[in-house]
């Protein structure tokens, strides 16, 4: 029985990897991705590469054991997700995992902004398998906000649509634990967990905790969603994304990513990071 991490060299799996060798030996890990070569470190760390591609059905058929834990982190093409995940569930359930873990987002089925789409019929195609699951539904990180920081200074704003709406936000780290501490312990299976940060901001409380700490004036400007899409769209978002991203603010404007539930810093045994300390490592 291998813990086997899906998507293990994008920024969260390989975060993941990382937590998981803190915890178990290199042998008990194993870890599928679409290029041998992004994983040769992996595999000089005594990690098993497995070979495949979620847009490749029949790759997946030797990806899996009996008895593997697994961890489905969510694909990163939007508006393929759908067939790709549902090509993991299949071939995890043809091998016989003793669980499936997959990387949802906050909400659940609860969640009605366009970006939740896909991870709610994931979800459901997990759900119908028959697997045993753990559902980690991922409130937004840190990173999606301190990744930019370079055009916030270089404008002097902090550019939304959210209002004075809040965000739970943590750091990809904390998910990355929250994922190895399921995948290692025990009492996880069939659960479902709303992670998100201790604390909730706002875009405006963002700006200032940045302007503070870069010692120069930086505000939140809030602009209507259609000047929004444009602002993205004129950085060079392709439309398709930048118009989830503006959805997705419309959403925190009605609190849908402000829950402070606990069940993060709990899985963890730890408070979440703090913005603050993000913004920090960012401007560092």
């Amino acid at each position: 029985m291998s813990i086997v991490v899906t998507g293990a060299t994008g920024a969260l799996g390989r975060l993941v990897v990382d937590e998981l060798l803190n915890r178990v030996p290199a042998d008990r890990v194993a870890v599928v991705v679409r290029n041998k070569e992004k994983a040769a470190d992996l595999a000089e760390r005594g990690i098993d590469v497995r070979i495949a591609d979620y847009g490749d059905a029949a790759s997946l058929a030797g990806a899996f054991r009996a008895g593997d834990r697994v961890l489905l982190i969510s694909g990163n093409e939007v508006g393929r997700r759908v067939p790709q995940h549902t090509a993991v569930v299949e071939a995890a359930k043809a091998a016989g995992v003793a669980q499936l873990a997959y990387t949802g987002i906050l909400g659940g089925p609860e969640a009605d902004f366009e970006l939740a789409a896909e991870h709610k019929v994931t979800e459901q195609a997990i759900l119908d398998s028959g697997l045993s699951y753990t559902f980690l539904r991922n409130g937004w990180y840190h990173e999606n906000y301190t990744g930019h920081l370079g055009a916030v200074l270089e404008h002097g704003a902090v550019v939304g649509s959210a209002g004075e709406g809040r965000v739970a936000s943590a750091a990809r780290a904390d998910y990355a634990a929250a994922a190895a501490a399921v995948l290692t312990g025990e009492g996880h299976l069939n659960r479902v967990y709303e992670l998100s940060g201790d604390t909730a901001w706002s875009l405006s409380e963002y700006a200032a905790e940045v302007a503070a700490q870069a010692g120069r004036e930086v505000a939140y400007a809030e602009v209507p969603a259609e000047a929004h899409l444009s602002i993205l769209t004129g950085a060079g978002v392709p439309e398709g994304f930048a118009a989830l991203l503006v959805d997705v603010d419309a959403a925190i404007s009605r609190g849908r990513l402000a829950d402070t539930g606990g069940d993060l810093a709990r899985l963890i045994g730890r408070p979440t990071t703090p913005v603050s300390e993000a913004i920090a490592a960012a401007l560092a």
